[in-house]
């Protein structure tokens, strides 16, 4: 008779076919100082993820290719003599001299401030390099007043970028914006879920020694709570321990004697105790030599010598604290 043999499947036919091991991540670098005080440089941030376990994909500065690009002012704007749809503009970047511009924008104005381009720029949205000394239509044009998809940014190129009045002329237009940081682009396997947030991120880097874990408001409040329940005394229980229902107290607490100064340890003077606190003070001869205090059940563990002693005296004192009680 033959025996049914079990074929297990390969390995692949466990997993979906667009299932995949790693997943990966990105985020910021003034995102990760929210959570890490740290004054490490990206490539020194780089390699500390590598070494705790999470790989580097990238990094990429997002302000890169965007860091010839300048905040300018329109001085005047005149419309082209050879066209209706461009104009001829005269633009200040802050280069101490006033440039020649044809722009076809229609929302181009004098007095107004937009981005702008110098000479051997390149254009992202558009993918070209600019020119100097371009003639369009008759008129010298040396520079470009750029739209926020020429910058992708986004996909508006109904005009050109208008900037507030109070925008400084000639300041890169990245740190004007602040759109200069570093992202970091991690691969992280299943076994790091820890590492699926910011937070996770910052407290590696920190363990790894390479900046501070900045508290947040959350653990915050939750290490005053803590503060709170370890600082206040424990209460007084509501009713006696003989009335119905207050047993549960009664039995998870015990009396603890302090205060002895003849060496024979907490649980030798609990034993010699007089017989109004303790049932076995008739088997000791150093009665009244200790003060007793409340105890947990976790504190009579971890004093006596077996856990069947702790429940033993646990019980009797219990019995005695009882019988105290008016």
């Amino acid at each position: 008779m033959a025996s049914a043999r079990s074929t297990c499947r390969p390995c692949s036919a466990a997993f979906p076919a667009d299932f995949e091991s790693t997943k990966t991540m990105k985020f910021t670098l003034d995102w990760l100082k929210e959570h890490l005080e740290t004054t490490a440089s990206p490539e020194e941030i780089s390699k500390a993820l590598t070494m705790v376990g999470l790989e580097v994909e990238g990094v990429e500065e997002q302000g890169a290719r965007l860091k010839k690009f300048v905040v300018a002012r329109v001085v005047s704007a005149e419309r082209h003599p050879n066209s209706d749809h461009l104009s001829v503009c005269k633009v200040d970047a802050g280069s101490g001299e006033i440039i020649d511009v044809v722009c076809g924008a229609p929302n181009v104005t004098t007095g107004m401030k937009s981005v702008f381009a110098f000479p051997g720029t390149h254009i992202p949205g558009k993918d070209f390099e600019l020119k100097a000394g371009v003639v369009i239509r008759g008129a010298p044009s040396n520079g470009m007043l750029c739209s926020a998809a020429e910058l992708e940014l986004s996909n508006d190129h109904e005009g050109i970028m208008a900037l507030p009045d109070d925008a400084p002329v000639g300041v890169p237009y990245v740190d004007y914006a602040g759109i200069n940081g570093v992202v970091f682009d991690i691969s992280i396997t299943p076994n790091r879920g820890d590492a699926t947030g910011v937070y996770g991120v910052a407290r590696d880097l920190a363990a790894f020694g390479l900046g501070t874990l900045k508290e947040t408001a959350r653990w915050a409040r939750r290490r005053r709570s803590r503060r709170c329940r370890i600082s206040s005394p424990p209460a007084s229980p509501a009713r006696s321990a003989s009335s119905p229902g207050a047993t549960s107290r009664a039995s998870r607490t015990a009396r603890r004697p302090t205060g002895c100064s003849s060496g024979c340890g907490p649980w030798a003077c609990a034993r010699s105790t007089p017989s109004s606190t303790s049932p076995t003070s008739s088997r000791s001869a150093g009665a009244g030599r200790c003060t007793p205090t409340t105890l947990t059940r976790s504190s009579a563990s971890r004093c006596c010598a077996t856990p069947g002693r702790a429940r033993a005296l646990m019980r009797s004192t219990t019995r005695s604290i009882r019988s105290t009680k008016p």
